[in-house]
């Protein structure tokens, strides 16, 4: 729904709160400065990240998110991600995975066909995609119309129904041009944000989470959207986090308690210059790990991924030979390493960042709770 008059303002490339008397609308482009990460409480992972920890690490990728939070049960939204940025209408090499299909990404059949991605990956609540998708095209024609032509967007779910009022239809064309405009590089709000913002991850309070490894000479970076796992699967740094805390304060037919019933949407970004079918090698790896969160990937899990690379530009090229880059597929093992734990990271910082929420009928879910998070660490000399 749109917001009351005054509508937030965009400042440079920074969308500021706009806070009204209920219903409330927040469009987001900022977390507190002082918000903790899984690093910050002490949880030990593997490989260096690179200086921000997120996939716009990887030069030129940009993040937009739009938050909507309105009255009792509007919690939902939408994320961008620009392989090249806003203003490029230059294809990247790509490839997508299901891991386990009960889910939606736009876009993907011509993905496998072409191995080139033309669009940012916007993902946003199930019954919300078929408007991102319509309305980034009609963004595209009015922001960037020198761009626009045949378009087959890319847009991917999950399913947030628990805390949004799902059916409501909500997310409207101005909060996906809000996201689309508001896209810039540099830190990624996390939790509670955009897409994420109604998502519940291992029966805790889940959303947008990110990371970045180095890879010997490159960069891997990730964002995920989660919305999967059972509380008692979830493992953090190799501990059982999920039944060292146990089912304390969890609402009846809370999603993630029972059956896993969620899913995960998982962008893997490099600046390898990989070729579609290896690609299609990095997005699999995202599965080892959401394995290492503990998740079995349920039969209910739209667990989908993608992966693009940065390098290589201008090979979408419509005439001509183009001259292209290969990492050769023996010095893959430090791409793969990088995809599997920033993807573990991504994951945890997600739920990191994330706070308890009440939303739609006023079902409520908890945020994981960082002081038990450590004191389960701790236990068992995880603790970093």
């Amino acid at each position: 729904m749109a917001p009351p008059s005054p509508n937030p303002i965009l400042i440079g490339a920074k969308l500021r709160y706009a806070l009204f008397a209920l219903p409330l609308i927040m469009l987001s482009q900022d977390n507190p400065r002082d918000k903790p990460r899984a690093r910050d409480l002490g949880v030990p992972f593997d490989g260096v990240p690179g200086p921000l920890n997120a996939i716009t690490d990887i030069d030129a990728i940009e993040v937009g998110h739009t938050t909507l939070i309105e009255g009792a049960n509007v919690r939902t939204g939408v994320t961008i991600v620009f392989p090249r940025g806003k203003s490029s209408a230059d294809q990247a090499f790509a490839a997508w995975y299901s891991q386990n299909g009960n889910g939606e990404m736009t876009g993907t059949t011509w993905i496998e066909e072409s191995g080139f991605l033309g669009s940012p990956v916007m993902i946003t609540n199930t019954h919300s995609v078929g408007l991102v998708r319509d309305s980034y095209i009609q963004w595209k024609l009015k922001r960037h119309p020198e761009l626009a032509g045949w378009e087959l967007p890319v847009v991917a779910e999950t399913f947030d129904g628990f805390l949004n009022d799902i059916n409501g239809f909500h997310v409207k064309p101005e909060h996906v041009f809000s996201a689309l405009d508001g896209a810039r590089k540099g830190r990624v709000p996390e939790g509670n944000v955009g897409g994420g913002t109604g998502m519940v991850c291992y029966g805790f309070k889940g959303g947008i989470g990110t990371s970045s490894r180095k890879a010997g000479a490159y960069m891997v970076g990730v964002l995920v959207q989660c919305n999967c796992g059972r509380r008692e699967q979830l493992t953090i740094a190799g501990v059982l986090v999920g039944r060292e805390i146990g089912n304390r304060q969890v609402a009846q037919g809370q999603p993630g308690i029972q059956a896993d019933v969620g899913s995960i949407i998982i962008v893997v970004a490099t600046d390898a210059p990989l070729l579609p079918q290896q690609l299609k090698r990095l997005a699999r790896r995202a599965t080892m790990g959401l394995a290492r969160t503990g998740s079995t990937s349920g039969n209910g899990s739209g667990d989908i991924f993608i992966a693009f690379s940065t390098a290589n530009p201008g090979a979408a090229k419509t005439t001509g030979v183009q001259d292209l880059k290969m990492l050769s597929n023996d010095e893959m093992n430090t791409v793969f390493s990088a995809t599997v734990e920033a993807t573990e990271e991504a994951i945890v910082n997600a739920m990191v960042g994330a706070e308890t929420m009440t939303g739609f009928q006023g079902h409520q879910v908890i945020a994981l709770p960082h002081d038990a998070l450590r004191d389960a660490l701790r236990k068992y000399n995880r603790l970093k």
